[in-house]
């Protein structure tokens, strides 16, 4: 199993390139089931996510075709020929659940396994399945599996959700852009990725308005078309290497990065002496006098973002004074917090909070990642780390971060991949 090998200690500086966003270009990818035409999509970034989520297209009869120019423009499309997404792919990766919605608007039936992904707690699918009810699909759980059927086609309904969920939004998205009549979500998410998700189906002949908004309508039509669409780049990633940027106290640019995405990441940083500056072409981050202790609490958009809670942890632990981070999202997802602390941070966490308390410098560990966020976490400790670090368990890191360790090195980190 491939680690990861860091020394501490080095300041980083030069150019990042931002990666399209793993969460914008996975629901994407299941756009492609809504119709036989060929949808492309370029700036898919190169991970094991969006491999997975080709396999299960793949398996459903859905052509996932990769350009001989470019491996990051993928064409999908296709008939569909088999209803039945199996466990064995859908327990890699939570997002397999998005093919449910485009089933059963294209089939009007679907079995889909019942989810996995990454062990920070219990995401239930129940607003999902809510809103297909909603919309007239019969659902059923049976020995692991979600069976749904809408014999009749779904309808169009008034989708009200008891909270934001950014994955029931876009199922839902999918299923009534090829419903009958018109469908009304209240109190979606409004993540940027929602909207990159909108403004696909809009070019492949959707009618959605309010996109931006909670309140999203969507007019269903008899079909939709191809479309060629660009995914956004990866926000967590730009957040990501923003802080790999501070805890070193060097700068960066990032390229593509957009500060109208972050939301309340730019504010809370900006709080903490990191300076953020837009450019022609991306974002130049770079630390100010020194970093300071500042709460977050992580809501959804734009608030502070749960992807990114490890992360800022991590910067926090190396900051001046001391900082309460609060997690609202997803209820364990501190796993990351042992690691850290081996590694000489000074962090307690008190139910949903951790209380972390700067200290001087970090030290090198070996340290064991746990989930996506929460490897990424570890290479940023690494990197501000006094001596070496090994990231162990890194398939995580792989899930969601392209070439990472290719592209710190380039700025001047001292970090390997060592082969497993």
């Amino acid at each position: 199993m491939d680690r990861i090998r860091l020394r501490g200690g080095h300041a980083l500086s030069g150019e990042i390139v931002i990666s399209g966003a793993k969460n914008a270009a996975l629901p994407l990818m299941t756009a492609g089931m809504l119709t036989d035409e060929r949808l492309v999509l370029s700036r898919v970034p190169l991970l094991a996510d969006t491999e997975t989520m080709g396999q299960l297209l793949a398996q459903h009869g859905v052509a996932v075709e990769r350009s001989a120019n470019d491996p990051r423009t993928l064409s999908i499309g296709g008939a569909i020929t088999n209803t039945e997404a199996p466990y064995d792919i859908v327990r890699k990766m939570r997002a397999s659940v998005l093919v449910l919605g485009p089933l059963l608007a294209r089939v009007r039936e679907a079995r889909v396994s019942l989810p996995g992904g990454c062990a920070i707690g219990t995401r239930p699918v129940d607003l999902h399945l809510k809103g297909l009810e909603q919309m007239g699909a019969v659902i059923t759980l049976d020995g692991g599996y979600i069976d749904a059927k809408a014999p009749h086609g779904l309808k169009g309904a008034t989708i009200v959700f008891p909270m934001p969920s950014v994955g029931a939004t876009e199922n839902l998205l999918m299923a009534a852009s090829l419903a009958d009549g018109r469908t009304l979500l209240a109190n979606a998410a409004r993540e940027p990725e929602i909207t990159d998700l909108c403004d696909c189906l809009v070019a492949m002949g959707a009618k959605i308005s309010g996109i931006g908004t909670d309140k999203l309508t969507i007019d269903g039509v008899a079909s939709l078309h191809g479309a060629h669409h660009e995914v956004i780049p990866d926000r967590i990633e730009t957040g990501t290497y923003a802080c790999a940027a501070a805890i070193t106290g060097g700068s960066l640019h990032l390229v593509g990065g957009r500060l109208d995405h972050l939301g309340a990441v730019v504010r809370t940083l900006a709080e903490a002496g990191v300076e953020i500056t837009p450019t022609e072409t991306g974002l130049m981050v770079k630390r100010l006098n020194g970093l300071h202790g500042v709460d977050a609490i992580t809501e959804p958009y734009p608030g502070f973002p749960t992807d990114m809670q490890a992360q800022y942890m991590v910067l926090m632990s190396v900051a001046e004074g001391a900082s309460l981070v609060t997690e609202t999202i997803f209820e364990n997802r501190f796993m990351h917090v042992p690691e850290l602390n081996r590694m000489g941070a000074r962090i307690n966490v008190h139910g949903k909070s951790a209380i972390v308390r700067g200290v001087a410098s970090l030290s090198g560990a070996p340290v064991m990642a746990t989930d996506l966020r929460a490897s990424v976490s570890l290479v940023l400790a690494g990197l501000a780390a006094k001596g070496e670090t090994i990231v162990n368990r890194v398939y995580h890191l792989d899930r969601g971060f392209e070439t990472v360790e290719t592209k710190l090195a380039a700025c001047g980190a001292d970090i390997e991949r060592i082969a497993g």
